[in-house]
């Protein structure tokens, strides 16, 4: 158990982890690290974002798509 923990912790430190701030939906280049081949947006266990910072990506992907910055699909 104390093995995967830390392994867990270390996957995470490795991901990009942006402050609140860098995550609007003007920064494309930022967002694109979030969505997968197909297009949809990753969940919190492949981005190691926590819980406030994954809510705020996602809204500023949906904002970027509606505007036309972002495609729906890849």
């Amino acid at each position: 158990m104390i093995k995967y923990q830390a392994m867990a912790m270390i996957r995470r430190q490795r991901t990009n982890n942006p402050d609140a701030s860098e995550l609007n939906y003007k920064n494309v280049g930022l967002l694109g690290q979030f969505i997968d081949s197909t297009g949809k947006i990753n969940g919190r266990r492949q981005t190691g974002l926590d819980a406030k910072k994954q809510r705020t990506m996602q809204k500023a992907i949906k904002q970027a798509r509606a505007l036309g910055l972002m495609p729906y699909n890849v």
